[in-house]
C-alpha cells in the first residue's frame, strides 16, 4: 500500500488517540491544550502530537468537506490512529440551540454519490454511525462536566451555500438536528477501517433563527469546554 503523500509524519509520530477538526485556529487550540510538537505542515494540514494525562494524543486539521477530511482521516490511519473523533462546529436546524450549544451525532445522513459512491462503488445508503464506545464515552462525559448538549441525528452537506429553507424542512422533517460537512465521512471510513469514530459539534450559527456566525474566537471559550469533554473521553477510550 502506498505511504501518506500529504501528511508528512512519520510512523511513531501519530498518536492511536486523535481529535480532528477543520479550522486551523481549533487545532492550534487544541494543541496548546496537549503541549503539543507539530509533525506535519505540509499542504497546510496541521498535525501537532502531545499528551493529556500521560496518554498521547494527535490533533489533526482535516480541512473542508468529504473529500479533503478522507485524504486526512485514511493518511492519519496509515500512521497508527485507532480512535478519531471530529470536534468541529455546526449549524443549527432546531429552534433552541445557541451559539457554542454542543450537539453529539448518533448518526450522519448524507447525499449518495460522490465521495461515498468511489468508496461504495454502489447506490447504497449506508447506515453511518459513530462507534458506540465513543458515542458512550463522549455522553458520559459531557453529563460529567454539565455540559449543556443534544444528541440525534445529523445531515454531513457537501455544499455550504446550497442550503435553504427548503433543505431545512425537508431534513428536520426526518428527524436531522444539524448540518455539517464531514461527519459521514469519517463515519463512514471508521466502519470501512475498523477504527473508533465519534464527533462532537459546536452550534456556530443556526438555520432557523438569527443568530449570526461565530467565527473561531467568538468560539474559543466553548471550544474550551467541549475540548475537555473530548480528551477526557478519548484518554478512556480502549484501543482495539
Amino acid at each position: 500500500m502506498i505511504g501518506p503523500i500529504h501528511i508528512k509524519a512519520k510512523k511513531g509520530e501519530v498518536a492511536e488517540r486523535v481529535i480532528v477538526a477543520g479550522d486551523p485556529a481549533r487545532v492550534k487550540q487544541l494543541a496548546d491544550m496537549i503541549n503539543g510538537k507539530l509533525v506535519n505542515e505540509n499542504r497546510g494540514l496541521l498535525v501537532y502530537t502531545g499528551e493529556y494525562k500521560g496518554v498521547p494524543i494527535t490533533v489533526a486539521m482535516h480541512g473542508i468537506g468529504g473529500p479533503s477530511s478522507a485524504i486526512v482521516f485514511e493518511e492519519l490511519i496509515m500512521l497508527g490512529a485507532k480512535v478519531m473523533i471530529r470536534l468541529g462546529s455546526c449549524g443549527a436546524m432546531v429552534k433552541g440551540l445557541k451559539i457554542g450549544d454542543v450537539v453529539i451525532p448518533t448518526a450522519a445522513a448524507y447525499y449518495p454519490g460522490g465521495i461515498f459512491y468511489q468508496y461504495t462503488r454502489d447506490n447504497v445508503c449506508l447506515g453511518l454511525a459513530p462507534h458506540y464506545e465513543v458515542l458512550n464515552a463522549l455522553i458520559d462525559e459531557a453529563k460529567r462536566q454539565g455540559l449543556k448538549f443534544v444528541v440525534g441525528p445529523i445531515i454531513s452537506s457537501d455544499a455550504f451555500y446550497a442550503e435553504d429553507p427548503e433543505f431545512v424542512k425537508k431534513w428536520t422533517s426526518r428527524g436531522v438536528i444539524a448540518v455539517e460537512m464531514e461527519c459521514a465521512t469519517l463515519f463512514m471510513l471508521g466502519a470501512f477501517k475498523n477504527i473508533k469514530t465519534g464527533a462532537l459539534l459546536v452550534v456556530s450559527d443556526s438555520l432557523v433563527e438569527e443568530l449570526g456566525f461565530a467565527d473561531a474566537e467568538q468560539l474559543r471559550p466553548y471550544i474550551e469546554k467541549a475540548s475537555k469533554v473530548v480528551l477526557e473521553a478519548l484518554t478512556r477510550i480502549p484501543i482495539g
